[in-house]
């Protein structure tokens, strides 16, 4: 581990820890355009608009996973670069616990209060059905899906970025197995797309915890070790919380999207849950790349390794921006033939290929604000991490939206994604130069 972290070029190491994590985005990204693929076989815009309209409910149950997944990581990781392996198995086993028991508490909300956050979410007459099923059985799964979070991050911490990985993809594969069987043959539309995803998330935490009980040195699973102290406990939430509010503001922005397309018809939101799809294309292997150059920020953080700290930034800066150019230059050619992968409605293709192209404008300043975020969550800067998490879909994302939506109706909300982009990434780099400006002076 140490050869890996404190000696390995920066280029090796960060694609050594990055690559499994964006190879399990790659898998996840095949799952959600899957799951859409297969539901828009039914030709159904109800049905299309009724996973849309959920998409907010799994990006809530993500962020609810973070806290403890990336809250816990960010811990360790620091601790393992100041050497502090007792510390780091007591973290990581009381995260695991500590996820279960939140998801426990979730899914009884979320069940007890469907009518109320399904209309909240945007649903219509014409959606609620819809909607509903898939919301039923997502809100049972939830403590499944929410404590995937845990084991998947805390193992990359050590280097067991390839462990992740296989638990993630073997997951994602047996929901993109049943997808088809559930929702084609046996005709049970959004509840089979649904029921789908928990058991692939059933298979993917039997592995990961399986592989942290055979293969991790620094990090546990056992329920014995699972108390820690009240500082350790501030420190895994103060930066978990707005690591989950990085996704609560997701699932905000999205529902809240959702509500301004809604007005637009039946189609414009068909449009709107393939584009969101096809956005995830490039969105998950950002994430893949922020997230897994995470444990090595982490690491020579702690062990004061400033200079190599700065190299690990500046490529991890590189390889966002130069792939997200690259990738949304290509999906904006072909966005037309990709829309119409899903639905064979002119109508549809037409709003579709609109809505991905003016989304896909801003993916390079979407790449640097992971890179700040990240960041900032690994080097316990809970303040910053907190303003880039309410930020981008959050405090920034409404008003702009409701703005451009006066100003200029249906085109005004396609474009309040890019601009809330671009001004999220400004305060991000004001951020950094706050933070580290005389770090890495001292650096060189």
């Amino acid at each position: 581990m140490e050869e890996l972290f404190e000696r390995t070029s920066v280029p090796k190491a960060y694609f050594t820890l990055a690559l499994p994590v964006v190879a399990g985005m790659v898998a996840s990204m095949v799952y959600n355009l899957a799951d859409t693929f297969f539901i828009a076989q039914t030709q159904d815009a109800r049905l299309v608009s009724g996973v849309a309209i959920c998409t907010p409910l799994f990006s809530f149950l993500l962020a609810i996973g973070d806290i403890f997944g990336l809250g816990g990581s960010s811990v360790i990781s620091r601790l393992l670069g100041a050497k502090d392996v007792d510390q780091t198995r007591r973290v990581s086993s009381w995260c695991l616990y500590a996820a279960l028991v939140v998801g426990i508490v979730t899914a009884a909300l979320l069940l007890l209060f469907e009518a109320p956050i399904l209309h909240l979410l945007g649903t219509t007459n014409a959606t609620y059905t819809a909607a509903a099923h898939f919301y039923r059985i997502m809100s049972i799964g939830a403590p499944i899906i929410i404590i995937s979070l845990v084991p998947s991050n805390i193992i990359r911490t050590e280097g067991m970025a390839k462990a992740s990985m296989v638990g993630t993809v073997l997951g994602t594969l047996l929901t993109i197995v049943l997808d088809p069987i559930f929702i084609l043959v046996l005709h049970m539309g959004t509840a089979g797309a649904a029921l789908a995803t928990v058991i692939g998330y059933v298979l993917t935490d039997a592995l990961l915890i399986w592989l942290t009980l055979q293969r991790a040195q620094a990090v546990s699973v056992d329920p014995r070790l699972a108390r820690i102290t009240p500082h350790m406990i501030w420190g895994v939430i103060a930066i978990g919380v707005p690591a989950a509010i990085t996704n609560l503001t997701q699932a905000f922005g999205t529902a809240v999207l959702n509500r301004y397309v809604v007005e637009y018809g039946v189609n414009a939101m068909a449009a709107l849950g393939i584009t969101l799809k096809v956005y995830m294309v490039i969105m998950l292997v950002m994430v893949g790349f922020a997230f897994g150059a995470q444990p090595l920020l982490g690491y020579n953080y702690g062990a004061k390794n400033y200079a190599r700290l700065k190299a690990i930034i500046r490529f991890d800066l590189f390889v966002e921006v130069v792939y997200a150019l690259i990738l949304a230059a290509v999906l904006m050619v072909f966005a037309p033939h990709i829309v119409a992968i899903f639905m064979h409605s002119s109508a549809v293709i037409h709003l579709g290929t609109t809505m991905v192209r003016v989304l896909l404008i801003s993916t390079p300043a979407v790449g640097v604000c992971l890179v700040m975020t990240t960041l900032f969550q690994t080097i316990g800067a809970a303040p910053a991490a907190l303003v880039m998490a309410i930020a981008r879909q959050g405090v920034i994302f409404l008003p702009v939206i409701v703005a451009l939506h006066v100003a200029f109706g249906y085109i005004g909300v396609l474009w309040a994604q890019p601009v809330a982009d671009v001004l999220t990434m400004l305060i991000g780099l004001w951020l950094f130069r706050r933070h580290f400006k005389k770090i890495f002076v001292a650096a060189g």
